[in-house]
């Protein structure tokens, strides 16, 4: 009687043990640092004449070939190339991006460019989170060696490449973890639940 009254016990602390981590994972939600898209304008753009005319625009070709320009609201940056190819980044959502990106395109079509906005495509989201508790990365490293690579002499954190969804993650011994890789924000989000769920066997 006694042994089973202690597995009850067990069985009961297991299960509060996995409600607390599935209430924290319900709290712990990525925050989007940084969206990176493409667009195509579907026609060449003679970049020193945008450069010229263009507020809060640059163009070095000695040093890059492309003009960069950069607008406050949404906050972004973008690479504006004389092929028409442009690429938008520092948008902290997916709307944030597109508004951008359609931003800029208006920008060139009233500088006089037959600018169209066409292949609208978000190439990578990169988000952070914050587990709050250490994490004992060697071990880590090698309970999952298949996804994991982790060499401390040359970088401070693990380099996770999970497969599904197809996401690379770093993470720190602080509990900091980083997501990139991803082109929708859901295969952020699914990423960090499952990291987080394995997670937990590895608190320092």
């Amino acid at each position: 009687m006694a042994a089973e009254g202690e597995q009850a016990m067990e069985e009961v602390a297991a299960g509060a043990a996995s409600d607390a981590l599935e209430t924290a994972d319900a709290e712990i939600i990525p925050t989007l640092q940084n969206i990176v898209a493409t667009v195509n304008l579907a026609c060449h753009l003679d970049l020193k004449k945008i450069a010229l005319q263009a507020r809060n625009a640059e163009y070095n070709p000695r040093r890059f070939a492309a003009v960069i320009m950069r607008i406050r609201e949404p906050k972004t940056t973008a690479l504006i190339f004389g092929s028409g190819k442009m690429v938008c980044t520092g948008a902290k959502s997916e709307e944030n991006a597109r508004l951008a990106s359609r931003k800029y395109a208006r920008i060139i079509q009233k500088l006089g460019f037959e600018a169209r906005f066409t292949e609208f495509k978000i190439q990578n989201i990169v988000g952070s989170c914050d587990v709050k508790f250490p994490i004992r990365l060697e071990k880590l490293a090698y309970a999952h060696g298949n996804f994991c690579s982790y060499e401390p002499e040359l970088f401070p954190g693990i380099i996770y490449r999970m497969l599904d969804p197809k996401v690379v993650l770093l993470i720190f011994v602080s509990g900091k973890i980083v997501l990139t890789g991803a082109k929708d924000k859901r295969d952020i989000n699914e990423a960090f639940r499952k990291i987080y769920t394995a997670l937990g066997q590895f608190k320092n």
